[in-house]
């Protein structure tokens, strides 16, 4: 989906114009794919644009970089007000916000420990990641060739930019056999996650989404849809899961910040009932949460202003 620039992006503690958001060509991590970054989506609320669940997604970013040994320059509550500043200097209602941190000009090699960090943030309007209809008609996935990276090969719990790789591939491959999304298994052969969601299936009445050790991210609207289907008395369990589970499924949806909640219509051109009863449910509700609409969960928006 095409990006459509704002005035300013905040770079190392200032807000830049957009056109002069450069990064020199020889960027450690642009070489070497040492990074850490987070989506995060703002949505137009009564109070104005709110970010959701802004904190949680600097804290997770923060872990990620521990992970990778990454020394972050700043605080979860400075990244926290950097966003709201370069939310709020684009005018926009809603948008989609990309904070990174990366290793910057000056040291090349594959040891990092002398590499300066930088971190950017920058947001756009973005639509629906898996199309505006994502709900309501489904979307096609499909097992992709591709395997999920190990716990002991690229640590899946960091949002790390390299890893990212493994979910290009698989992405392009399904969206060139015609599909809208892949599966991603695990070295195991268990499924892991999508290229960018994680994911929910309906079994005799009971939500499961696979555990993080079989190599799912943890997702921050996987948490948030997980209270909301507990809430509206939905079972939910985390639980290993085979391709064929998926098969026959009584329904199936995916969710991320970016896809929101997405029905899911087919697995391996194997048809699923969609939408189901409780993709509906829940994607009606998470809509109104993201927007501040429910009491409960007002807390999860951090408005701007």
């Amino acid at each position: 989906m095409p990006i459509t620039p704002t005035p300013k992006i905040w770079m190392n503690g200032e807000l830049v114009d957009w056109e002069s958001a450069q990064i020199h060509v020889l960027t450690h991590s642009l070489h070497y794919g040492m990074g850490v970054f987070e989506g995060i989506r703002a949505y137009e609320t009564d109070r104005g644009p709110a970010i959701f669940r802004l904190t949680e997604h600097m804290e997770r970013l923060h872990r990620s970089a521990a992970i990778m040994m990454m020394d972050m320059p700043y605080s979860v509550d400075e990244l926290v007000q950097a966003a709201k500043d370069t939310v709020r200097s684009s005018g926009l209602p809603g948008c989609y916000i990309r904070p990174i941190a990366y290793y910057g000009y000056g040291e090349m090699g594959l040891n990092t420990l002398p590499c300066k960090v930088d971190v950017s943030i920058a947001c756009w309007p973005w639509g629906a990641y898996l199309g505006d209809d994502a709900v309501s008609k489904g979307v096609r996935l499909k097992i992709s060739s591709w395997v999920r990276h190990n716990h002991n090969s690229m640590p899946p719990a960091a949002k790390t930019t390299g890893n990212y790789v493994n979910s290009s591939l698989a992405k392009v491959e399904a969206l060139k056999a015609g599909y809208d999304e892949a599966i991603m298994l695990n070295p195991q052969g268990l499924v892991a996650e999508c290229t960018g969601e994680n994911i929910f299936v309906s079994r005799n009445g009971k939500l499961i989404t696979p555990p993080l050790y079989a190599g799912a991210l943890e997702g921050i609207t996987q948490d948030t849809v997980t209270s909301i289907a507990r809430d509206n008395g939905f079972e939910v369990v985390t639980g290993d899961l085979a391709r064929s589970d998926l098969y026959i499924a009584d329904e199936m949806f995916v969710v991320g910040t970016a896809a929101e909640v997405s029905a899911v219509n087919s697995v391996d051109d194997r048809p699923l009932p969609c939408p189901g009863p409780m993709t509906s449910v829940i994607a009606t509700e998470y809509a109104k949460v993201v927007r501040g609409q429910v009491d409960k969960y007002k807390d999860w928006c951090e408005h701007v202003d």
